[in-house]
């Protein structure tokens, strides 16, 4: 009352030429309560996306019910049920084997050839013949004299002796010029050494400006562009905490105060988005003024370098030139004719010794004729001695006395057999062959004889494995049993076949994917999806479900315990949950 007495009082002071409106003060309430539900409801839209977003996604299957076949699954390898081993009487050599792992055989077929073994006094002619025959061919590899190394060697000789005196005369025709050629030649190799200096620095900035880092790159080349990118570093580093700031107020507040309102005005999120783009146009100058200064001085550092290239080339021209007119160094008038004397001498000695070298071979070559008919002789002899010896030789056929698949050959052809040494081994495939499992007991007791196992890896698609005995484990304080499967088909011996055995079918209420199942120290449980609503919708949570299971195969599982036909259990989650994690549904 006093509130409007005081503004009664006013309006009579100005003349009662305004008259009290009690909407405008509602208007003026109503605003104010919209543009707080207003924020409100933005504040929360963006907590409930942050919310879910971090929450794990989940995929989720209905229980079924239904029949259900459960396997075991076990691998072995293939025995014959018969096998035939081919050996040989008495010590002999195998010749030749016709047979390989993997072939089928009938009976009376050449499996392999066999000779006696050889005489110490074969063995030795053999010898002595090959030995005769290694000297022999030696001597005939004994190349004709060739003495176009030593001729070649006397022409280099005279065409040096030839270049030496030019360089003689040529240093003395030019006495005058030689001290003018030394300074240039002195001053050439100093402009060589200085454009390779620069050449190997403008490579290393070069190198630098491509790889972005000036650590190494020298130091008056790089001091511009070291400045400029940082610079651009700094103008970086302040464009992301504009951008900081700015994101977290459109999130409601300050991250990094606890006490910080959850409400930020209007202007207050404009001032940040000013200063966040007024610092991304300082971070967009700062970039192109280092890339456009970094661009510019590649061109230029790489023009430089290729003067500097180019004047290396240039100069390494003119040195090589006059080192090679002037002999290497420069080597002094005396000096060159002493050159002229010492490569005089050398080609005289090369012509003496070719001419005594010659003389020597001529006689050689009498006694090395003499010598090569004398062993041809020697070896014609040999040979024949060897062929009468091998002609007392006999080999034996050794064949097969029942037909099947060969399973192994333990020898190769030049071994020397033993008395009883199984050289072939071949299953006699009419007999059958055998799988044998060992599986744990527990498991054996919904197994039946008779029944045919599913080959898994029956490539060929004939084979077949039916269950005939079920025998107990025989190692100390075993509780496994062995299952005997007999096989058929197109199959080898010690061949590996997985294979899946039903063990009975049965109708289940309740049915979920084996993926579902999980076992830790408490036992088996499965995880299923709880609804709960709130004022922002429906929330879901994971919830765990203890059960038993009954059976499984290679997909299913039969479960019993407080789940349900229908009711959704995870199969799948984007990152680890545990009972009462709160969970998103893949397609929400």
């Amino acid at each position: 009352m006093a509130e409007l007495k005081e503004i009664k009082d006013i309006k009579d002071i100005k003349g009662d030429k305004e008259e009290y409106d009690p909407r405008r003060k509602r208007e003026i309430i109503k605003t104010v309560l919209i543009v707080f539900l207003a924020g409100l409801l933005i504040l929360t839209f963006f907590s409930n996306t942050i919310m879910n977003k971090s929450l794990s996604q989940i995929t989720t299957e209905r229980t079924t019910s239904g029949k259900l076949t459960e396997r075991l699954r076990g691998s072995g390898l293939v025995i014959s049920n018969q096998t035939y081993g081919v050996t040989v009487d008495g010590n002999k050599i195998i010749d030749t084997i016709n047979v390989k792992v993997g072939k089928e055989v009938e009976k009376g077929d050449v499996l392999m050839t066999v000779g006696t073994g050889e005489s110490e006094e074969l063995n030795a002619a053999v010898e002595a013949l090959e030995a005769l025959e290694l000297e022999y061919n030696k001597a005939l590899l004994t190349p004709d004299a060739d003495y176009s190394s030593e001729n070649q060697a006397i022409k280099n000789a005279r065409e040096d002796l030839a270049e030496a005196i030019r360089k003689r005369d040529d240093a003395a025709a030019n006495q005058d010029n030689i001290q003018a050629e030394k300074d240039s030649y002195k001053e050439n190799k100093s402009q060589l050494s200085y454009y390779t200096k620069l050449q190997t620095k403008l490579s290393a900035m070069i190198s630098a400006i491509d790889m972005d880092e000036y650590t190494g790159a020298p130091a008056e080349y790089s001091g511009e562009l070291i400045s400029l990118k940082a610079d651009a570093e700094d103008a970086e580093k302040l464009y992301q905490e504009k951008l900081a700031v700015y994101t977290a107020m459109l999130a409601g507040g300050d991250t990094e105060e606890e006490t910080a309102p959850t409400a930020v005005s209007p202007e207050e999120i404009s001032a940040a988005k000013a200063a966040m783009d007024e610092a991304d146009n300082i971070r967009n100058e700062a970039a192109k003024a280092y890339d456009t200064r970094k661009s510019e001085l590649r061109n230029d550092y790489s023009s430089q370098l290729t003067d500097a290239e180019n004047n290396i080339e240039y100069y390494s021209s003119l040195i090589e030139d006059y080192e090679s007119d002037m002999g290497g160094d420069g080597m002094s008038l005396d000096a060159l004719n002493e050159d002229v004397k010492t490569k005089q001498r050398m080609l005289e000695d090369l012509i003496t010794q070719l001419d005594k070298t010659q003389k020597d071979n001529a006689n050689q070559d009498k006694l090395d004729s003499l010598n090569l008919a004398s062993m041809k002789k020697d070896i014609d002899k040999a040979k024949k001695k060897v062929d009468e010896l091998k002609k007392e030789n006999e080999k034996t056929e050794i064949t097969a006395k029942y037909g099947g698949i060969v399973s192994a050959v333990n020898a190769k052809a030049g071994d020397e057999t033993i008395p009883d040494m199984e050289i072939i081994t071949i299953d006699i495939s009419s007999e059958g062959y055998t799988v044998e499992i060992t599986v744990d007991g527990e498991k054996t007791r919904k197994i039946k004889k008779g029944v045919e196992a599913e080959v898994l890896n029956n490539w060929s698609g004939n084979v077949q494995a039916v269950l005939t005995n079920i025998k107990n484990d025989t190692t100390p304080n075993s509780k496994n049993r062995i299952l005997v499967f007999t096989v058929t088909g197109d199959v080898e011996s010690n061949t590996n076949l997985d294979l899946s055995i039903p063990c009975g079918s049965g109708n289940y209420d309740t049915i979920v994917p084996k993926s579902a199942v999980y076992t830790d120290s408490k036992g088996s449980f499965v995880l299923t999806v709880e609804s709960k609503s709130s004022p922002l919708g429906n929330r879901y949570y994971a919830q765990r479900v203890p059960v038993e299971v009954v059976s499984s195969d290679e997909i299913s599982s039969a479960v019993s315990g407080s789940i349900n036909y229908g009711d959704y259990v995870i199969i799948a989650a984007s990152k680890p949950i545990s009972p009462g994690d709160q969970v998103r549904m893949k397609d929400e």
